[in-house]
């Protein structure tokens, strides 16, 4: 009697990969999105106002 693993997965399942890809770029949009709004002048000037705001 062949022993079974529970840790295998079937042959053909490629749904945990989807959302690997999927988590990955939703994680470089987001990072991009971030990134690009420190171009943005008004926006650097409102982050500036609101830390200073805290003090």
């Amino acid at each position: 009697m062949p022993t079974v693993s529970a840790s295998t997965t079937p042959p053909g399942s490629s749904v945990p990969r989807v959302w690997r890809w999927l988590g990955w770029i939703t994680a470089v949009v987001l990072c991009l999105a971030v990134f690009g709004m420190y171009t943005v002048p008004d926006f650097m000037v409102m982050l500036a106002d609101q830390m200073w705001a805290c003090f």
